[in-house]
């Protein structure tokens, strides 16, 4: 009996964690899991990312070179935090929404524990004493005494699922606390280490300013091209053109030393020609994810212009966009109706688009490590797409993600 009027006050922290929780849609369970599977994959691979980058850095020889490799790695340890947050906040949600379907149960199965506690307690008020004054109230005493005896067993037996599930709910309860205080922490080391890639970004760039004169007219250059181009396949086109003709004038022999006797001079051989496409077509390696987030259009998915010819996802509001490879900026900027993009030539004439980006923090000309910081997505429903192309033609990234 004692037991059975505990009932009322055990549901107290049910109500009281509900009332405190961050309002959220309910979502189904399922796809909530595998978000949290997810995100917890993403902080694993980024954690081992950037401990290559710091390895990378630590063993670099120029301080250009290490000062690269440490704002990836840092960009990496951001990522990790940002899907540590996301595993936080879908562990969140499972509590909640359990601790929400717990408290609904317990709402309808308390109805008839709170009927009986109720006539109990009036039965129990009733000194034994005025029951002798009363003809019949003494064998109704022993009666209700003996059904009493018999019956709370019964009950016990009957609230054993009750009680076990408000022992669930104490449990739900110290999970959900768990996990935002865990959201809170994350949340603290993603802003200090975004504070240090910040200032990390404007020591690289002041050096790389004062190291190049010619960085201005590159993106003069290509703001022209940007303008001029009808489309944003146009505009990749054109840097497509122009980065295989910076690459054949690099390729081309230095001027033969003049001879000492002018009849001794000849023409260069025809084998020192470079050949007009590349030698190799292996795409770059390792491609990764420029962000992490749920896919919401796939490579080949129709479209209302015709079938994707990227990847797009949905990351965390502001999160951190990195280079999916090594290479060099050939744009950087805002370009219409895409948000701000970056496109990056790599070796073997492959190609990577990224747009919908919030901040570009990358210049034309700029050569950068796998994983280098790009920018941040938008604050409000982000959605960052990547384009991986081999000599202007679209091809899926996936195939070569690690």
């Amino acid at each position: 009996m004692r037991k059975a009027l505990l009932v009322l006050p055990l549901l107290a922290p049910v109500v009281l964690l509900t009332q405190g929780m961050v309002a959220r849609e309910p979502d189904d369970p399922a796809h909530t899991r595998a978000e949290l599977r997810t995100a917890l994959a993403e902080s694993r691979a980024a954690e081992a990312r950037s401990e290559r980058l710091e390895r990378e850095a630590a063993a670099a020889q120029g301080a250009a070179e290490r000062t690269a490799r440490e704002a990836a790695a840092l960009a990496a340890r951001i990522q990790q935090a940002e899907a540590a947050a996301a595993a936080a906040e879908a562990r969140l949600a499972l509590a909640t929404r359990e601790l929400a379907l717990l408290r609904e149960q317990l709402g309808h199965e308390q109805q008839p524990v709170v009927h009986l506690t109720a006539a109990l307690q009036q039965f129990s008020r009733r000194p034994l004493a005025l029951s002798v004054l009363r003809p019949g109230s003494v064998k109704e005493a022993v009666y209700l005494r003996a059904m009493l005896d018999t019956a709370v067993p019964r009950i016990k037996a009957q609230t054993a699922g009750l009680r076990d599930r408000l022992a669930r709910s104490r449990a739900l309860r110290e999970e959900a606390l768990a996990a935002s205080g865990q959201l809170r922490t994350e949340q603290a080391r993603l802003a200090e280490r975004r504070t240090q890639l910040a200032a990390l970004e404007t020591r690289q760039r002041l050096a790389s300013r004062a190291a190049t004169g010619n960085a201005a007219r590159e993106a003069e250059r290509a703001l022209a091209l940007a303008e001029e181009a009808r489309d944003l396949d146009a505009l990749v086109d054109e840097l497509d053109r122009a980065g295989g003709l910076r690459a054949r004038l690099a390729a081309l022999p230095g001027p033969l030393p003049r001879p000492a006797r002018p009849e001794d001079a000849r023409l260069a051989s025809v084998t020192q020609v470079p050949s007009l496409e590349p030698s190799s077509t292996a795409p770059p390696a390792p491609y990764l994810l420029p962000v992490t987030g749920r896919t919401v259009l796939g490579f080949g998915a129709p479209q209302g212009s015709g079938a994707s010819s990227g990847l797009t996802l949905a990351p965390r509001p502001g999160a951190q966009v990195v280079a999916p490879a090594a290479g060099r900026v050939a744009f950087a900027g805002p370009y219409r109706g895409y948000g701000r993009i970056v496109i990056i030539e790599h070796a073997n004439g492959w190609t990577s688009l990224v747009t919908g980006l919030a901040r570009a923090d990358v210049e034309v000309g700029e050569q950068l490590v796998g994983g280098a910081p790009l920018g941040i997505a938008a604050q409000s429903r982000p959605q960052i797409t990547l384009e991986l192309r081999r000599a202007g033609e679209p091809v899926n990234p996936l195939r070569f993600v690690g």
